[in-house]
C-alpha cells in the first residue's frame, strides 16, 4: 500500500504569461461584469477571467431570476442604476425580461394581484401585503447573451474556462494571478486587479485581511408545464386550502422564501429560489456535494408532491437545475471600512459613498482591502458583517460596487496613483456623469426623474407575454 501523507511538495515551475491588460477583473458574475465594463468604457484595456462557459454567476448560473434590492422604499426611487439598468433594458429589448410600470407601484389590488408572482415587491416592509416597486423578472439565458455582447462591444479580453488558482503579490503590491486551464496553468497580469470571485479567492490569497461566514445553500430550479393561470387562480380563491398545501410543499423542500415559486418571462415555465441548505459551508467540497445531491432529492420529491395535489402543477415537470450552487456567504474583505448591520438600518451616509442598495449607501473604503495594494474588491464579499453581508448581498447593489470598483481602477491608471489613493469625488462625478448613482447627494435624484426610467423602458420594449 501507498503511504498516506498530509502533504505533498511540487517542485517550483515555469508558468507563461498569457495575457496582460491595464485592469484583470477575476470572476464574471454580476459585480465582474460590471466592473470590466466600467473600467473598458473608461478608457483602460480589460481581461475578464470566468471559470463557467457564460457570464452572469450567480444571476445566470445561479438562477437569481428577480432583480431586486434597488428601491429605496424612502425615497420613492431606484437606487441602482447605471449598468444594471441597461442590462435590464436589452434583456427586454429581447421579451425576455419584466418589470412593473411606474404607475402600478403601490398596494393597489390589481397590481399587487398582477406582479407578486413576478416577486416585484418590497419585501422588506414590516407591513403586508408588500407593495410592488421597480424590481426585474429576467431569463437566466437572456443575461448571457447580452452580457456577450456587451463585452464584445466594449473590446474586452474574455476568457472562460479559466479558474482562479494563486494572486501574484509582489512587496504587498498586487501584479495578476495564476489561473488553471486545459493548457495548464496560465499568468494574467494586471496594473489593477478586482476580486470579484463573490468568495474573496484572490485578497484571500493575497493574504488580505478578511473573515469567514456561512450562510445557506441553495439548488436552484426551475419547473416547466405549469399552468400560472390556474395555480394563482387556486391561491386568490380558495386561501385556506391553498396554505395547507403551501405548508406541506415547504416542509418537503426542506427551506424555503414566502414564495416557493415565481414566474418568469417564458410561458409555463416558474423559477423556486430553493430547496434552502442550513449548515453547509459553501467553500469546502464535501459540503458544496452534499449540497447538490440532497437538493435535489428535495426537489423531484416535491415535485412528486406538487403534480398529485397542487392546482396548475399537474404536468409539471424540471426544466433544470441551476449549474451554479447558491451560495451566499464565505470569506468577507476587513477593508479599511467595514460595513455594519447599524449602517444599513440607520442609512448612513458617508462623504465617499460610491454605491447604493435598497436604501443604504456603501463608502469607497468597503471595496479596498487593508496592506494589500493594486487591488479592488466588489460583490458580495465586499468589507461587512456577517450580519450586514446578509442584509446587503443582492445582484444590484453588487453591480453597483462593481461599476464603481472599474471606473476607480481606470482614473487610478489615468492618475498614476493607486486605487487606494483614488480621486473619491471625480469618481463619484464619473459615475453619475455615466448613469450611476453612487450616493453622494442627499434626497431624490434630481437629474433623472425617478418615475421616469421605469416608464421609459416599458414604453420602449414592451415585452410579449
Amino acid at each position: 500500500m501507498s503511504e498516506v501523507r498530509d502533504w505533498i511538495s511540487q517542485p517550483a515551475c515555469n508558468i507563461k504569461v498569457a495575457a496582460t491588460a491595464d485592469v484583470v477583473v477575476v470572476g464574471g458574475g454580476p459585480a465582474g461584469l460590471s466592473a470590466a465594463l466600467a473600467a473598458a468604457r473608461n478608457g483602460a484595456s480589460v481581461i475578464l477571467l470566468e471559470r463557467y462557459n457564460y457570464l452572469g454567476g450567480l444571476a445566470s448560473g445561479g438562477m437569481v431570476l428577480v432583480l431586486d434590492d434597488m428601491w429605496d422604499n424612502h425615497l420613492q426611487e431606484i437606487s441602482v442604476r447605471g449598468v444594471m439598468l441597461t442590462l435590464i433594458e436589452r434583456m427586454t429589448a429581447l421579451g425576455l425580461a419584466t418589470y412593473p410600470r411606474s404607475d402600478e407601484w403601490g398596494t393597489e389590488r390589481a397590481s399587487l394581484d398582477r406582479w407578486t408572482r413576478w416577486g416585484a415587491f418590497d419585501f422588506h416592509t414590516h407591513t403586508k401585503p408588500h407593495p410592488i416597486c421597480f424590481a426585474a423578472a429576467f431569463d437566466p439565458d437572456a443575461w448571457k447573451r447580452v452580457a456577450f455582447e456587451m463585452v464584445q462591444e466594449h473590446r474586452i479580453q474574455l476568457r472562460l474556462h479559466s479558474w482562479f488558482s494563486k494572486t501574484l503579490v509582489e512587496d504587498k503590491m498586487v501584479r495578476g494571478v495564476i489561473c488553471n486551464t486545459k493548457e495548464g496553468a496560465e499568468a494574467i497580469l494586471g496594473s489593477v486587479v478586482i476580486d470579484a470571485t463573490g468568495d474573496l479567492d484572490v485578497a484571500a490569497s493575497a493574504e488580505a485581511p478578511h473573515i469567514s461566514g456561512r450562510y445557506m445553500l441553495t439548488t436552484v430550479f426551475r419547473l416547466g408545464g405549469v399552468n400560472t393561470d390556474e395555480a394563482e387562480r387556486f391561491e386568490r380563491d380558495e386561501p385556506e386550502a391553498f396554505g395547507v398545501l403551501d405548508k406541506e410543499i415547504k416542509q418537503i423542500l426542506g427551506g424555503s422564501w414566502g414564495l416557493w415559486w415565481l414566474k418568469t418571462p417564458l410561458p409555463g415555465v416558474v423559477w423556486c429560489n430553493c430547496p434552502h441548505m442550513l449548515g453547509l459551508d459553501g467553500l469546502l467540497v464535501e459540503d458544496l456535494t452534499e449540497a447538490e445531491i440532497k437538493g435535489r432529492r428535495h426537489i423531484y420529491a416535491t415535485v412528486d408532491y406538487v403534480r398529485g395535489k397542487l392546482p396548475g402543477f399537474e404536468r409539471c415537470f424540471v426544466v433544470d437545475v441551476a449549474p451554479q450552487t447558491g451560495v451566499r456567504q464565505t470569506r468577507l474583505l476587513e477593508g479599511e471600512y467595514v460595513m455594519t448591520k447599524e449602517d444599513l438600518v440607520e442609512r448612513t451616509r458617508f462623504g465617499d459613498s460610491i454605491a447604493r442598495g435598497r436604501d443604504y449607501y456603501m463608502p469607497y473604503r468597503v471595496l479596498v482591502p487593508k496592506t494589500i495594494d493594486n487591488l479592488l474588491v466588489a460583490g458580495r464579499h465586499y468589507s461587512a458583517t456577517s450580519q450586514a453581508q446578509k442584509m446587503s448581498r443582492e445582484i444590484p447593489p453588487c453591480m453597483a460596487m462593481g461599476e464603481a470598483a472599474g471606473v476607480a481602477a481606470a482614473l487610478s491608471l489615468d492618475a498614476g496613483v493607486s486605487v487606494r489613493n483614488v480621486d473619491v469625488p471625480a469618481l463619484q462625478r464619473t459615475l453619475r456623469a455615466q448613469g450611476a448613482d453612487p450616493g453622494d447627494q442627499s434626497g431624490r435624484n434630481p437629474d433623472i426623474p425617478a418615475l421616469a426610467i421605469a416608464g421609459r423602458l416599458r414604453e420602449k420594449y414592451e415585452p410579449s407575454h
